[in-house]
């Protein structure tokens, strides 16, 4: 994966390990690797930090560690400050995915980043100071206040959805058969139409055209896969199959 083709994650100040932790998760189940940790409270490594990393430093997320938030982003040309306050600052802001539209563009000439605060007080004006721009989500704004592996994987959400990345997703369509031809609809329609004229359906006979449109309209929105045909007609060969053995025990 080229580290150079996707954004830093910065954390500044960040106080629990687990956090941290949950945060190199959310990154990696989305395709971003690189993650700096500027004056963590507790150091690192931080021990607990690992289990809700669920494997992700070994799976991939490089770590590095930095005394301070300007020493994290030094090597970085555009910086994008993630905060949910205004700050009187003459900065563009946008949302998750104009974030990464800007960060897409930044990154053609220079590397790029995200920063993102700490749990007590997110980031400070001196960090947000220090950006190109500032990304906000579109949060309650009676309880604006997200844990920090939250807001990372909300922009982090955002950057494999630009991407493209499907993960188990392969689309709205997944899982579905092929679609049924017509001939197989129409001997379905014939079959199921059959039954129903030996069972007596079809009343009066003047009716049974309008009757028969009325049914194969209905089959035809249901947009029928071959497997469903076989397994309808299934079900009709069952019910007469039973309807007749039910006949001739009466008759005995």
């Amino acid at each position: 994966m080229n580290e150079d083709r996707q954004p830093v994650i910065i954390l500044a100040e960040p106080q629990l390990g687990e956090n941290i932790g949950a945060a190199a998760r959310a990154m990696l189940n989305f395709g971003l690797t690189e993650l700096r940790i500027a004056a963590p409270r507790d150091g690192w490594p931080n021990p607990a930090a690992q289990p809700l990393a669920a494997g992700a430093f070994e799976a991939g997320v490089k770590v590095t560690a930095f005394d301070s938030v300007e020493a994290a982003c030094a090597d970085l040309g555009y910086l994008v400050a993630a905060t949910a306050r205004p700050r009187g600052m003459e900065k563009p802001v946008t949302n998750a995915a104009g974030a990464v539209g800007w960060l897409h563009e930044a990154m053609a000439a220079k590397r790029v980043g995200v920063v993102f605060g700490n749990e007590a007080q997110g980031l400070s004006n001196d960090h947000v100071a220090l950006c190109d721009a500032i990304v906000t989500y579109p949060v309650n704004k009676a309880f604006a206040s997200l844990n920090l592996s939250q807001a990372v994987i909300v922009f982090a959400h955002a950057w494999g959805e630009a991407a493209g990345q499907e993960g188990r997703f392969e689309g709205t369509e997944a899982g579905v058969g092929e679609p049924a031809s017509r001939d197989e609809l129409i001997g379905m329609f014939e079959h199921f139409e059959a039954e129903l004229e030996r069972a007596g359906y079809f009343y009066p006979p003047d009716k049974t055209p309008l009757m028969t449109r009325n049914l194969r309209n209905a089959f035809i929105r249901g947009q029928w896969t071959s497997q469903e045909v076989r397994t309808f007609r299934g079900a009709v060969k069952a019910l007469a199959i039973g309807r007749g053995k039910a006949r001739i025990l009466r008759e005995d």
